[in-house]
């Protein structure tokens, strides 16, 4: 993609959501992150379902810790891949219990967690601390493929590539924007491209139309 068209594309996402942020709800920085790993494959809006009651009584790792495993476990029954998450999320209450300056800006550090991968950990990082990086799902893989923004075959180096090719001035909320555009508008199934903004230039629209 040319560079005129992806400064189009932000100007005209920043537009489109002039307002974005994470929509995981959460008080702190610790709330966020059990957050960020209780949404891997699991949709935000069942996240905030199991977090409205569950963070009003977690705010730190000592109280996962007070709750027991069993307990939590079955505090967050109700999203995917739950008995995993509650193991690891127990993990990292234990090592944060200890060490809570692991949770900060630090990819490298944030990575030593359990199940906090390198799109967790950007995800953190970039909400948290303002970082400039761009975590990329599978879903903002396959919307920055589609656009043509790149030509890649994992998220993580999706990812890379959007760092190095996404302006300064667009990276602290780039993440969040690409995330609406898919949920509300680049739909996996059925997306709306006959009102798109970008089918001009969308390798999906014009192979599709």
């Amino acid at each position: 993609m040319k560079k005129k068209d992806i400064d189009f594309l932000f100007q005209k996402l920043e537009e489109m959501y002039p307002n974005a942020d994470t929509e995981l709800k959460y008080w702190n920085d610790f709330q966020l992150l059990l957050a960020v790993i209780m949404s891997a494959q699991t949709t935000d809006k069942q996240v905030n379902k199991v977090t409205k009651d569950l963070f009003k009584v977690v705010f730190e790792p000592k109280d996962v810790l007070q709750m027991g495993l069993d307990k939590f476990t079955k505090a967050i029954s109700s999203i995917n891949y739950y008995k995993t998450k509650a193991k690891n999320i127990y993990a990292t209450c234990e090592i944060l219990e200890k060490n809570p300056e692991i949770l900060s800006s630090n990819l490298e550090t944030l990575t030593t967690l359990p199940w906090v991968g390198i799109k967790t950990a950007k995800v953190v990082s970039n909400v948290l601390f303002w970082a400039r990086v761009i975590a990329v799902d599978t879903h903002v893989h396959r919307v920055s493929n589609r656009l043509w923004l790149v030509n890649t075959k994992m998220p993580e180096k999706t990812s890379e590539l959007l760092e190095k090719i996404v302006a300064d001035k667009y990276k602290d909320i780039a993440h969040h924007w690409l995330i609406l555009f898919w949920r509300y508008h680049c739909t996996a199934r059925n997306p709306q491209c006959k009102t798109c903004p970008f089918n001009s230039f969308c390798k999906y629209y014009n192979q599709t139309k």
